[in-house]
């Protein structure tokens, strides 16, 4: 009876996260912003403007204070940055093999080892220099290359800007990220609360810029909607045109190792 009870918390997110996946792919059903006349569809804009809002009151006194991430040292930030990056690659690699990128999944295989390794659990970036550079990936861009349409765009509270679809991915990848899910309790807050660090610190290095958006412009919810629109659809639409199925051994530079 013991057991049973401690398997109910991890049945009820799992019930959780597939019912909130099916829900978001029938809000995906609807047309997305790429088919709207304008390219933006945003037909729940009144109470997205009011949750800007909030997140505008939120973000100002951070991004203000670009001093708050100025007063740490860059080779701290720059460290919590990679160690971010080292975490979220096994997450990574499990959505590129959903979406059938199996180079790309074989290389961020290999940057995790050789980072998580050489590169001293992931406090230095080691895999970029031979050849094996930071390639993200999310449940959204999964569900974008299953042929799941973008849905309306909408605001998070905190979070900021999205898609119906990518709010789907970004709820899905919460409760299914490998490295959490392989850690114990506390260990596993212990990612979570470097990857929010690495999100704090990199809201602080690019103060200015959020403070053009949010103070420089005239509306500054429309200007955020364009600029998240335009970037993510760009991500999505990135084609290298290389052959992802293939790793050139010769291309990673293993000199001085």
């Amino acid at each position: 009876m013991t057991i049973a009870r401690r398997e109910y918390p991890t049945r009820r997110l799992t019930a959780a996260a597939a019912g909130a996946l099916f829900l978001g792919l029938a809000a995906c059903a609807t047309p997305g912003p790429g088919e709207a006349p304008d390219g933006v569809y945003d037909p729940q804009e009144p109470a997205n403007r009011r949750v800007h809002a909030f997140n505008k009151r939120l973000a100002e006194p951070l991004s203000g204070a670009g001093a708050g991430a100025g007063a740490v040292p860059g080779p701290v930030r720059q460290g919590v940055d990679n160690l971010a990056d080292t975490l979220s690659l096994p997450q990574t690699v499990a959505n590129q093999l959903l979406q059938g990128r199996l180079g790309r999944a074989s290389r961020n295989s290999l940057r995790f080892t050789v980072n998580a390794t050489l590169g001293l659990a992931g406090l230095f970036d080691v895999a970029s220099g031979m050849g094996l550079p930071e390639d993200e990936s999310d449940f959204g861009e999964t569900l974008h290359v299953w042929g799941f349409p973008e849905g309306a765009y909408m605001e998070l509270p905190v979070i900021g800007p999205s898609t119906e679809r990518h709010a789907v991915g970004r709820f899905v990848d919460l409760f299914t990220d490998p490295v959490s899910l392989a850690l114990p309790r506390p260990d596993r807050y212990y990612v979570t609360g470097v990857k929010v660090t690495d999100k704090a610190l990199s809201l602080g290095k690019y103060g200015d810029s959020i403070d053009d958006v949010l103070s420089g412009s005239a509306d500054s919810y429309a200007q955020l909607r364009l600029i998240y629109l335009q970037n993510r659809r760009f991500e999505l639409g990135e084609d290298s045109g290389a052959d992802e199925s293939y790793i050139d051994p010769e291309a990673i530079d293993t000199e001085g190792f």
